[in-house]
């Protein structure tokens, strides 16, 4: 137990939980502000992210535990990185690997409960499964939305970004995909 009355597992991932909240809310928002008609789940998230961090401060605030501005800083950055690389995305790639960021958050969440119930904090332990069930919601209509662009090909594989970056950084990534799929294509010829 740490002298904060956690286990040291728990302190970490509390820490975790700030950065990867904060990057699921700063890149689904960039996702959001880029995408033609975007899932409604998208601003849900965002919504549901800063919930979650204001609420997070003050629980975690009682264990002697801040998560600002370091742990929300590295998110801030995961967000960035998470953007810069949506650049080279379709529309249905981008809302797939957004997906992503909340299936993070959501075990993290559930892992957390674990832990506290492994110290008998029951109070912790069931704010943890609120939020995971919050959010495991807004995952679920995301995965659906991002399914749902199988029912629209054509729009499914436009630039995620309609930016004139964002359409080089497609096209670039057009071209490396069919560059490898002829050397996949030739190299399955060889005997």
């Amino acid at each position: 137990m740490s002298d904060q009355g956690l286990f040291p597992a728990e302190h970490r991932a509390l820490r975790e939980l700030y950065a990867l909240t904060r990057q699921l809310g700063g890149h689904w928002a960039k996702l959001g502000d880029k995408l033609e008609d975007p899932p409604p789940a998208l601003a849900r998230g965002v919504e549901a992210s800063k919930g979650l961090l204001s609420e997070l401060a003050e629980r975690t605030a009682a264990y002697g535990l801040h998560g600002v501005p370091a742990a929300t800083g590295v998110g801030v950055w995961g967000s960035r990185l998470r953007g810069a690389g949506d650049l080279f995305f379709e529309r249905n790639q981008a809302l797939r690997t957004a997906v992503l960021d909340v299936q993070h958050v959501t075990t993290l969440l559930a892992y957390l409960a674990a832990l506290a119930d492994g110290r008998s904090d029951t109070a912790l332990a069931g704010w943890m499964r609120g939020w995971e069930s919050r959010l495991r919601r807004i995952e679920d209509e995301m995965r659906e939305a991002a399914v749902a662009e199988g029912g629209h090909p054509d729009r499914a594989v436009e630039p995620y970004d309609g930016s004139p970056l964002g359409r080089a950084g497609h096209a670039l990534a057009v071209k490396l995909g069919t560059l490898g799929e002829a050397y996949d294509s030739r190299a399955g010829r060889r005997p």
